[in-house]
C-alpha cells in the first residue's frame, strides 16, 4: 500500500466531509472501535485515505441494513483475510525460492541431534557405528 494512502492527514471534520457523514457519527464510530483514526498531540483525530475509504465502506453497509456489530465483524474479517493473503504470497515465494534452489535444506547431521544445512540434492555423510562391547562376569557358585 502507498505511504499517503495511509498517512493521517485529514481532520475529523474534513474526512466527515470527503465519507459525507456527520463528524460526530464519525466520533461514535472511534467510540466503539469501527474506524480509529490516529491522533496527534492534543488528542486531535487524524483520519487517512484508508480512514475515509472505510468510513464510506462502513456507511454503504449500514445503508444495507447491516447492524454496527456486523460490520466491525465484517471489517475485522477482511483484515484477516488480508493478512492470510499476505502470508500466502510470503510463503509461496518461499516455496518459489526452495523449488529453484537458490534456498538450502537441512536434515539430520551426523553426531546426535546436529541439524546441518545441505545444498538441494545432496545427503549427509554416513556416520560410521561404532559398537560397544561389554565383558559379563557372573559369580559362579554365589
Amino acid at each position: 500500500m502507498n505511504g499517503e494512502y495511509l498517512r493521517p492527514v485529514f481532520v475529523i471534520s474534513v474526512a466527515a466531509q470527503l465519507a459525507d457523514m456527520h463528524p460526530q457519527t464519525l466520533r461514535q464510530y472511534d467510540r466503539i472501535g469501527l474506524v480509529s483514526p490516529s491522533r496527534q498531540s492534543g488528542k486531535q483525530r487524524r483520519y487517512s485515505q484508508r480512514d475515509v475509504s472505510l468510513l464510506r465502506q462502513v456507511q454503504s453497509l449500514s445503508k444495507e441494513g447491516v447492524s454496527l456489530e456486523g460490520i466491525k465483524r465484517i471489517l475485522d474479517l477482511q483484515d484477516q483475510v488480508a493478512f492470510l493473503q499476505s502470508e500466502v504470497n510470503g510463503l509461496r515465494q518461499e516455496l518459489s525460492a526452495v523449488r529453484q534452489g537458490q534456498s538450502r535444506i537441512f536434515a539430520a547431521g551426523t553426531s546426535g541431534g546436529d541439524v546441518v544445512s545441505l545444498a538441494r540434492g545432496m545427503r549427509p555423510e554416513r556416520r560410521q557405528q561404532s559398537y560397544t562391547f561389554f565383558a559379563a562376569r557372573r559369580a559362579i557358585g554365589r
